[in-house]
């Protein structure tokens, strides 16, 4: 079986495994023992703390480690909005969030928050003018995902980050499909909070991280928590945190080979499916997508038949986020696209990793082929 979606989750690598074991044989303290064997760990946690920190320009007392992307998401936006729900109770989000984060604000609407669903354009993008038109007095926070799991598109975090700034907006954003693909910078994006996942950098499932800046001032969402300085509570993994921040470490290292490489198979794919343009379309932004990440809708052909053919050909692609499959709707991100209901359960996602190679493509051109002469 050829793997394209990575984006839904990615093998460890040799590396990452490698730290796991070694971990998890030679390492196995509790951080909050103060015997020696506690403080070992608590020691190597600490090293992976000011690791992971630097690598998206944070300082070591901003990081805090969780069991991933969704867990993060959840412990930041509550966390911020309970700290600070003093100032207001309106919050911002767009159409096109994560499962993790739109159901989480759905739940707050319930509870007497007040919530504005940006909209965004026929490519995912949402309008600056948009966001500024729609910051109130009472604005808490605002959680903008850095690029859609779906899609690819990517929102200007830079841009987005200065207009909360001036207003006094907590800034928060999912960058769990961006880490280790393109830069991050908390201090350059004004961000105020981000989550970030391992499984989908080759690390570990289970493990995550959330950054929330050293400089705001929280309040614990579960009193007396000892770990993670009250932020989680819960016996901290250190194997798979260690894991982690290995898989961190060499994804980093390689971001700009690795970008050249899915773009130039990127390039590939679409001049190979440009004559069936009739009959797919590449949904995508021109200038502000995440490389590996390739949304088609064939006209006419439901995804899970799609999906179903391919996987018949030996090829694992998927109808979309893996966290929303399952629930027999059309995608909410096609939907908010300006899509009907037919045409969004038409779309398939292609992702691409380490593995994929132009032979790979060449194999998906030739399905794309036989789909839509069929």
């Amino acid at each position: 079986m050829i793997y394209l979606d990575y984006a839904a989750t990615t093998p460890m690598s040799h590396e990452a495994i490698h730290v796991y074991t070694e971990v998890a044989k030679n390492i196995y303290g509790n951080t909050n023992s103060l015997h020696d064997v506690g403080s070992t760990a608590h020691s190597l946690l600490e090293s992976c703390r000011i690791e992971l920190g630097s690598l998206v320009n944070s300082k070591s007392d901003g990081i805090y480690f969780t069991s991933g992307g969704t867990e993060s998401n959840h412990l930041v936006v509550q966390t911020l909005i309970q700290s600070f729900k003093g100032k207001g109770n309106h919050l911002i989000t767009t159409s096109i969030e994560h499962s993790s984060l739109s159901n989480l604000f759905r739940k707050l609407e319930q509870e007497g928050f007040e919530v504005t669903y940006l909209p965004v354009d026929h490519t995912g993008k949402i309008s600056l003018s948009d966001l500024k038109q729609s910051i109130k007095p009472t604005t808490i926070l605002a959680s903008i995902q850095h690029a859609n799991s779906e899609i690819g598109v990517i929102q200007d975090l830079e841009a987005i980050g200065e207009i909360l700034s001036r207003h006094s907006v907590l800034f928060h954003s999912d960058c769990v499909q961006t880490f280790g693909k393109i830069p991050i910078d908390v201090v350059k994006m004004n961000l105020d909070s981000i989550s970030i996942s391992s499984h989908k950098i080759y690390g570990p499932k289970g493990v995550g991280a959330a950054y929330i800046n050293p400089n705001t001032n929280w309040i614990p969402l579960y009193p007396n928590t000892t770990h993670e300085n009250g932020f989680r509570s819960g016996t901290v993994n250190v194997p798979g945190i260690a894991s982690f921040v290995a898989a961190a470490q060499q994804i980093v290292s390689e971001m700009e080979e690795n970008q050249r490489k899915v773009t130039m198979l990127r390039e590939h794919l679409k001049n190979g499916i440009n004559r069936y343009f009739e009959k797919i379309e590449l949904i995508e932004h021109p200038n502000s997508q995440l490389q590996q990440i390739v949304g088609l809708r064939f006209h006419g052909i439901e995804g899970q038949y799609s999906m179903l053919e391919f996987n018949r050909h030996g090829l694992a692609v998927s109808t979309g986020s893996a966290c929303a499959i399952g629930q027999q709707a059309p995608s909410k991100t096609i939907l908010a696209l300006g899509k009907t209901p037919e045409e969004a359960k038409q779309f398939i996602r292609l992702s691409f990793g380490k593995s994929t190679t132009i032979e790979t493509i060449d194999k998906v051109i030739s399905l794309c082929k036989q789909l839509t002469e069929r």
